[in-house]
């Protein structure tokens, strides 16, 4: 599919500047804020969209000099721009805390009250917690007290307090962590981020469905088959055992990434593109997913961990022989589930995700198989043979899209095929993607939550796959136990587990996809 430059041209596009701000990262010393939060923020300033009054605090525990801060993340801009580097630097310096210590964050707050001294007005203040979420306890308390997260009534200027996932693990625990944070902050000043809403592919569904006739009458029972929905992975723990073996791919995966892919995809349209009507439509959709009958678990979902395996020719691991992992470890690092959605527009579709790590590859995609057509008037052709129409939106490694028709072959005058159209950003827009932090980040600015997620909505996929965690814990813990939910396993490098493919029908394999 040729998308001609001059069509992009005519593009709507709207993006706003934000107003000054100021942003404390806290755990800006950890791989998050190296890798991800500064780059983007440097992006960002690059872009216009930093305004020049806003300036940005690193806060750790490190007690390290401004300069060799300001060393932790250079290796993750671009070398060739040192004089834009320069400029973004004077926006940036370094306090040191202890996160539990309430004295840091009155340091913090002199040095905040010097820097708005300085420019002569007051900031909306950004708190980043890229820390594990152990401590949000004792960060989000402390910035109430000490002041700096304190609003007035209107909001005006504004204090936001932006959590990184885990957000709980399970409802009780998510719950507790909900009664915490609203303790101290209003809901409208809480940004739970998952950096898969920030992808362009992902904000394309909305766009996809709703402003364009051709999809949204389609999108429903009456012409879909089924809908598969993968993050597939091909690396192993990359030294975050400590973390992963207490969570498992449900957790760290399903709960989040997966959930909201497929609120996008399935929930109904909102009365207009704004964050609350959007927010409602999710957690309608949420409320709507079938819970999963525990006592035949196994006709719905399955969990499995890899074993050693192969790949490329090179020996690769099993979960139990990676750095920490306990030699006795029941943590999953594969999920595959098989979700109905009981309202009227997806009645009897069945939706099917997929998640691990270890496999042949890394793949994130939504695929929608259409049906085949009621009555085909080509007698003579085996039509039962030719694939349906998919429409799949590719997440990572390459984003973009494809939409596989039936149209005439050159030859005979009965000669059909299946026809691709694809469109892929990098071909179009070259390095010019905007990293999904960087829209997220933009957002948090900007005071837009739309593509934040609401605690009621996380609240709603903790009641689905609660009882699923507790089952699995029961049956690991008591052999007599009967539940069909016993841990599997699969190579690594492979495809994932067998079962997976005899259980669902039409599973796409992740080898469909060039890459």
């Amino acid at each position: 599919m040729s998308i001609q430059e001059n069509y992009w041209q005519q593009s709507l596009c709207a993006e706003s500047r934000p107003q000054p701000n100021l942003l404390v990262v806290f755990g800006a010393s950890g791989d998050l804020a190296r890798r991800k939060l500064l780059p983007a923020l440097f992006q960002l300033f690059r872009r216009g969209l930093l305004h020049e009054h806003s300036y940005i605090i690193g806060c750790a525990r490190s007690d390290v000099k401004q300069s060799r801060f300001f060393d932790g993340f250079l290796e993750f801009l671009p070398e060739e721009e040192p004089e834009q580097i320069e400029i973004f630097q004077r926006r940036l310096s370094y306090v040191q805390l202890d996160y539990d210590e309430q004295a840091g964050y009155e340091r913090l707050a002199e040095h905040i009250d010097a820097l708005q001294s300085q420019i002569g007005r007051q900031l909306n203040h950004l708190f980043y917690l890229a820390t594990p979420a152990t401590l949000y306890a004792q960060i989000v308390p402390r910035l109430h007290s000490s002041g700096l997260s304190q609003e007035v009534y209107s909001g005006k200027p504004w204090r936001h307090v932006v959590l990184e996932k885990p957000f709980g693990s399970d409802l009780e625990s998510a719950e507790n962590l909900d009664r915490m944070l609203h303790k101290s902050l209003h809901e409208r000043q809480i940004y739970r981020i998952d950096h898969y809403l920030g992808k362009e592919t992902v904000q394309n569904i909305l766009m996809l469905r709703f402003a364009n006739i051709v999809f949204e009458p389609l999108w429903n029972s009456n012409f879909i088959e089924h809908v598969q929905i993968t993050a597939a992975e091909s690396v192993g723990l990359e030294q975050r055992a400590g973390y992963y073996d207490g969570a498992g791919q449900l957790r760290d995966m399903f709960q989040n990434h997966m959930l909201a892919m497929l609120s996008l995809v399935a929930m109904e349209p909102p009365a207009q593109f704004e964050p609350e009507a959007m927010r409602d439509e999710q957690l309608k959709l949420m409320r709507a997913i079938r819970p999963l009958p525990i006592n035949e678990i196994d006709k719905y979902l399955l969990r499995a961990q890899y074993t050693a395996g192969s790949k490329d020719g090179l020996s690769l691991p099993a979960y139990l022989e990676e750095e920490n992992v306990p030699p006795d470890s029941k943590t999953e690092t594969y999920v595959a589930a098989k979700l109905f959605i009981d309202n009227w527009r997806w009645r009897g579709v069945p939706f099917y995700l997929r998640s691990g790590k270890r496999l042949s590859r890394k793949l994130s995609e939504i695929a929608i198989t259409f049906k085949k057509p009621p009555h085909s008037i080509f007698a003579q052709l085996d039509m039962d043979s030719l694939k349906e129409n998919q429409l799949v939106l590719n997440v990572q490694p390459e984003e973009g899209m494809s939409l596989a028709i039936q149209a005439k072959q050159p030859g005979s005058k009965l000669c059909m095929g299946s026809l691709n159209l694809e469109f892929s950003y990098a071909k179009q827009f070259g390095a010019q993607i905007p990293d999904a932090y960087e829209r997220l980040l933009l957002d948090c600015m900007l005071g837009d939550q739309t593509l934040f997620i609401r605690s009621d909505v996380i609240a709603e996929a903790w009641k689905l796959l609660t009882p699923v965690l507790q089952a699995w814990q029961k049956s690991d813990s008591l052999k007599q136990y009967d539940c069909p939910c016993a841990l599997q396993y699969y190579q690594a490098g492979s495809e994932g587990p067998e079962a997976a493919v005899q259980m669902f029908a039409g599973w796409r394999p992740l080898r469909a996809t060039k890459g």
